[in-house]
């Protein structure tokens, strides 16, 4: 089976994250699961980091993934 990644889209381009997605979930799946675990660091602390986020996906199964992402085209 191919590995599955997802962009979680930034308007700011240096807080872009590319995330590997667990091989039990299928894109919509993992879709809400990422979408809803977000929502959820949002809404329980305002002052949240990529870190609370990427801990809560990691707790799910996904894989932070060190990815460059080239500058802004601006």
């Amino acid at each position: 089976m191919k590995e599955k990644y997802m962009v979680l889209p930034s308007s700011r381009f240096d807080d872009i994250r590319l995330v590997k997605v667990p091989k039990d979930l299928d894109t919509n799946e993992a879709y809400r699961f990422a979408t809803g675990i977000i929502a959820q660091a949002e809404e329980t602390n305002s002052d949240y980091r990529w870190e609370d986020i990427a801990e809560a996906l990691e707790a799910r199964g996904f894989e932070p993934v060190e990815a460059m992402i080239g500058p802004a085209l601006d």
